[in-house]
C-alpha cells in the first residue's frame, strides 16, 4: 500500500466509534480497581490485583486491534472458515484438556493464565455467518435456514456440553441477524411463543396450562369457525405451545443443574433464597439502590468496599457503577453503549458489501445481548447465567475478543469502497 493510500485508510477510520471504545475500556478499568480496592494495594498499576491485571489485558487489546487494522480486509473474508474451524477445534479440545471453573469445562489454563475458546467462537461465527449469506444464498430457502442454522448451532451445542449455558444463550442473538436479512417475522412470533411458555411452565402447573391451553383454543376456534384458513394456524399454535410447555417442564426438571433451576426459581419468586441462590442478585440490588440519584462516590461504595457481592469486578460489575454513580451514572453508562450500537448499526447500514453489512449487525447483537443479559442480572431481570458486561468487566479472554469483534469491523468500515466478498 502506498503512503498515500496508507493515509486515505488511517483517515477513513471510525474515530466516533474508536472513541466510544477507549471510553467504555477506560471507565471498566477504573470500576474494577473500586469493586477490589484495596488501602494496603492501592497504587491503581499493581500487577498482583485485577486492576493491574486488567491494565495488561487493555494494553494487548490495543495491540490486537491495531494488528487487525493492519491486516488486509479480504483476509476475514478469505479465511472465515478456516478461523471458525480453528475455534470449533479449541471448543472441542477444551473438552478433554480444558479447566473446571465455576462448574464448567470451558478454560485453558497455562500457569496462571487462563483462555476462554467460548469468547473468540462469538466473532468467528458472525464472520462465517457473514460469509455464507453473502454467497448469493436466499434466506427463504429451507436449505439456507438450515445451513445457517448449522453454523450458529455448532458452536453453541459444542459450549453447552462444556456446561456454559450463559456463553451458549448469546448465540441466541444471532436470529437478529436473520432478521434483518430476509427471514420472516413468524420466527420472531415463534420465539415469542417459545418465551412465554417457559415462564407459563415455571409458574404453574403443567396440567393447569395444558387445561387453559385447551380452553382458549376452543374459544378461538368458536369465534374463528367462519375462517377456515386461520383454524389451521390456531390448531398448530395451541400444539406447538403445549409440546414446548411439556418440553420445557422435562427439560427444567431433569436436563438442567440444580443451582440453574435455583436461580431461575428465585427471579420467578417460587423461591426467595436470599442467603443461597438469591444472594447474589439481592446484594446487587442492595449496592444499586443504595447509590440513589448521583451516587456515593467513586471508591466509598460500602457494598463494594466490604465485598457483599460476589463476583462484582466480572459479572456484577455493574452494581459497583450503579453504587458508587448513582441512577445518573447508570443512564450515563447505558447511554454510551447505545450510541456505539447505534453507531455499529450506521456503520452497518453504510457499506457496500453485503458481508461487512451482516457481521456488522451480528457485533451489534452480540453486544445488545451480552449488555441486556448482564445488567438485567444484576437488577433481578433475568437469571444469573454469567456473561460478562463488554469492555467493563475484568478478563482478558473476553476483553480480547470483544475488541477482535469490534475492531474487524471498524477495518472492513474502512476500507467500504472496496467490496468484500
Amino acid at each position: 500500500m502506498s503512503n498515500l493510500g496508507q493515509n486515505k485508510f488511517w483517515k477513513s477510520i471510525d474515530m466516533p466509534i474508536i472513541l466510544l471504545y477507549i471510553t467504555l475500556v477506560l471507565i471498566g478499568w477504573l470500576n474494577i480497581y473500586a469493586a477490589v480496592f484495596d488501602e494496603s494495594h492501592a497504587s491503581i498499576f499493581d500487577l498482583e490485583k485485577n486492576y493491574g491485571k486488567q491494565l495488561l489485558w487493555i494494553a494487548t487489546a490495543l495491540f490486537i486491534g491495531l494488528m487487525v487494522l493492519l491486516i488486509d480486509s479480504k483476509f476475514f473474508s478469505v479465511f472465515s472458515f478456516g478461523i471458525y474451524g480453528i475455534t470449533l477445534l479449541m471448543l472441542v479440545a477444551v473438552l478433554f484438556f480444558g479447566k473446571y471453573v465455576n462448574g464448567s469445562r470451558s478454560w485453558f489454563e497455562i500457569g496462571s493464565f487462563r483462555l476462554q475458546p467460548a469468547e473468540f467462537a462469538k466473532f468467528a461465527t458472525a464472520l462465517v455467518v457473514a460469509k455464507y449469506l453473502s454467497s448469493g444464498v436466499k434466506m427463504e430457502r429451507f436449505s439456507t435456514k438450515l445451513s445457517v442454522l448449522g453454523l450458529i448451532g455448532l458452536p453453541m451445542g459444542l459450549i453447552l456440553l462444556q456446561g456454559d449455558v450463559g456463553s451458549a444463550l448469546t448465540y441466541v442473538a444471532f436470529i437478529l441477524v436473520l432478521y434483518r436479512e430476509g427471514l420472516s417475522g413468524m420466527v420472531l412470533v415463534i420465539g415469542l411463543l417459545i418465551g412465554i411458555a417457559f415462564i407459563l411452565s415455571l409458574l404453574f402447573a403443567k396440567a393447569a396450562i395444558l387445561i387453559s391451553i385447551a380452553v382458549i383454543t376452543a374459544i378461538l376456534l368458536y369465534n374463528f369457525r367462519r375462517k377456515k384458513k386461520i383454524i389451521p394456524v390456531i390448531i398448530a399454535g395451541a400444539a406447538l405451545v403445549a409440546t414446548m410447555v411439556v418440553g420445557f417442564s422435562y427439560v427444567f426438571n431433569n436436563v438442567m443443574k440444580q443451582h440453574h433451576r435455583d436461580r431461575i426459581n428465585n427471579l420467578v419468586g417460587k423461591e426467595i433464597d436470599i442467603k443461597g441462590a438469591g444472594y447474589n442478585v439481592n446484594q446487587s440490588k442492595i449496592a444499586i439502590g443504595s447509590g440513589r440519584l448521583i451516587g456515593k462516590g467513586f471508591l466509598n461504595g460500602t457494598q463494594t468496599k466490604y465485598d457483599f457481592v460476589p463476583e462484582q469486578s466480572t459479572d456484577f460489575i455493574f452494581c459497583t457503577i450503579g453504587e458508587e454513580y448513582g441512577f445518573v451514572g447508570s443512564v450515563i453508562l447505558i447511554g454510551l453503549f447505545l450510541a456505539l450500537l447505534l453507531r455499529i448499526i450506521f456503520i452497518s447500514e453504510r457499506q457496500r458489501s453485503s458481508l461487512s453489512r451482516v457481521y456488522g449487525y451480528g457485533v451489534a447483537s452480540i453486544l445488545f445481548l451480552h449488555l441486556f443479559v448482564n445488567i438485567g442480572m444484576t437488577i433481578g431481570l433475568v437469571p444469573v447465567i454469567g456473561i460478562p458486561l463488554p469492555f467493563i468487566s475484568y478478563g482478558g479472554s473476553s476483553l480480547w475478543s470483544f475488541t477482535i469483534l469490534l475492531f474487524i469491523l471498524i477495518k472492513l468500515d474502512a476500507n467500504r469502497q472496496n467490496i468484500v466478498k
